[in-house]
Formats: structure tokens, sequence, C-alpha cells
């Protein structure tokens, strides 16, 4: 079974992207300096750029709800839109939530704002408000969806555009942990409903890259090029880096290298090479372009940090794994 028999059509989701682009535009000013395919909007400040993104958790919250466990998701819910701001070198100052329920019970919202102040205090952002709204003619009984909005701020100097990316400049992968939040509507019906210990190993939540990255970028300002979050679309995201090059992927995680809770699942996928890559994350959390000719193993070492060069770039466009 592949995404699109799930429910989720990727290609659908570009169409849309694409057909809605003009009216989008039509609303910038000249302080907008990012386009649709940027992991974070900015916005022009003078001296610096607030940079904004908003997120869900996704069908994976139905997880959640299955098993009666709400402390981990919220930390989903943080790590979906922190993960994305980072990406242009922005530091997460900080963030609001948002939570549509069927009724309000008080010990499951409680549970739900517990991750999520905790993911804050790991992404150093300030969970400064929020909404929550009760509708019972909307969802389900037992039912809530949540979504959350992070906004940032990067020095114009620091910015992390891709625009130094250049043609053997190197990819290193930072490891992810789990699925994070991406692919669940088909892993949902990979699973079989007895299999609780199962789906509670699924429930693991989005690491926050956020201390990696800032300690990167302060201890690396002219050799980290391009960030990728590998978020929906796997592997896909990475020429969001710079579009105007090719992307290498040589040595990807591999199957053998993931968690045994993922091999289980996408050994009953049974999908080829490439849409596995772009429907799961495949043990990539953040992909990182920096310059050919540097290495920055003992300082990902020394923070005990899992990474993997995985390939290159070269001219051309698109990417090949």
């Amino acid at each position: 079974m592949d995404y699109k028999e799930a429910g989720v059509d990727i290609d659908l989701g570009d169409q849309f992207v694409k057909n809605i682009t003009h009216m989008v535009k039509s609303t910038f000013n000249t302080q907008v300096k990012n386009d649709l395919n940027s992991f974070a909007a900015l916005y022009d400040m003078g001296s610096f750029y607030l940079s904004a993104c908003t997120d869900g958790v996704g069908t994976k919250i139905l997880l959640s709800m299955e098993l009666d466990f709400h402390e981990t998701i919220g930390q989903d819910l943080v790590a979906m839109s922190v993960n994305d701001l980072i990406c242009n070198g922005s530091r997460p100052i900080f963030f609001l939530d948002y939570i549509a329920c069927h009724k309000l019970e008080l010990n499951k919202m409680q549970s739900l704002i517990h991750g999520i102040s905790q993911a804050c205090k790991q992404s150093n952002c300030a969970l400064i408000g929020g909404e929550t709204a009760e509708m019972n003619d909307l969802y389900d009984k037992n039912h809530y969806d949540l979504a959350g909005f992070a906004v940032g701020m990067v020095d114009k100097n620091k910015l992390i555009n891709g625009s130094k990316v250049r043609s053997g400049s190197k990819l290193l992968a930072i490891k992810g942990d789990g699925f994070h939040a991406n692919g669940f509507s088909l892993i949902r019906k990979l699973l079989n409903d007895n299999e609780t210990d199962l789906m509670r190993q699924l429930l693991k939540p989005t690491p926050i890259y956020v201390p990696v990255i800032m300690n990167l970028l302060e201890a690396f300002p002219n050799d980290i090029l391009g960030i990728a979050n590998i978020t929906g679309g796997g592997l896909n995201n990475i020429p969001r880096i710079n579009s105007a090059f090719k992307y290498i992927i040589d040595s990807p995680y591999a199957l053998n290298d993931l968690s045994k809770e993922m091999q289980i699942i996408i050994n009953r996928a049974e999908l080829s090479h490439q849409e596995l890559y772009k429907t799961f994350n495949m043990g990539h959390g953040m992909v990182i372009a920096i310059n050919e000719n540097y290495k920055i193993d003992q300082f990902l070492d020394k923070l005990k940090i899992e990474y993997k060069y995985i390939g290159y770039v070269e001219e051309g466009s698109g990417i090949d794994y």
C-alpha cells in the first residue's frame, strides 16, 4: 500500500500549492522575503528578519486517542514548526497553540499543554498564548486536533538560504528518531488492532533539533550552507535548500539502520525504493549542506549526535536517490 492508496495524494497537494500561489503572492509587500517553497516565511524588520511557520500533527493524533496516551503528542506539534523554522538559521522566540476538541477534558488537555510547554523549553522559546475551541458538532466524541504557530528571528548576516551552496558541497544527515509525525495515514493502515505495544513505540515524539542546529550555526557560521527538515515528502525536501543544484544521495540511511518498529511498518508497506524515501524520513532528521573540505565530525561526536554523510551536490537540478 502506498501513501495515495492510504488517502494522501502528494501530487495533488503539490498541484494545490501551484494553483493558489498567485493568490498568496498577491498579498505580499516588499518586506516579504521568502518564496512558497521555503521551510519558513521571512519578513524584513530592518536589521533582522522575523521568521514564521505553522503546522499540525496529522493523523498521528489518532494513535494517541486510541491508546488514550497524550503526553508526547504536544512535542510533535512544537517540533513540526520549530524544526522548519531553524532551516533558515532563525532562533525560535515564541510559540502559540490551537486545540479544537469535541469536549474539553481537563486531564487530557493538560497533558497536551505539558508536552507543548516541555518542547518549547527544549526549543528555548516562550509559549505565549493559544486558543481552545469546543466543537462537539464538528469533532467526534474524545477527538481533538492540534495546530501550532512558531515565530523566530535571524540577523540578516546570519541568514541561511542556500545561496552559498556549490557543486561539491557535502550533505550530512542528523539521524531522525522514528517516523516523526509524517506518513501516519499509511502507517495506521498497516497496524493490527491488538498491536498496542507497537502503537506506543510509534508514538515516539519528533525530536527537537533546535539545540544542535543553533550550536552548529554558532560554531561554524561560514560552513553551514543550507538546511532541510526531512518531514512530509521525505528526501524530496532536500532540493528546497537551493533548487538550482542537483542533490546526489548515494549513502542514505538504510532499512537496517532504523528502529525495529520502523522496520516492521516499512516491510509491511512493500513500497518501492523511490516511494519509501519520498513517503517516510527513513532515518533522516535534518540534512545539512556543508563546505566540501570541512568536517564537523568532532563537534557532533562531542554532542553525542548521530549523523552520516549521505551525499553531495552537483550541477543540475532535482534529486537522485
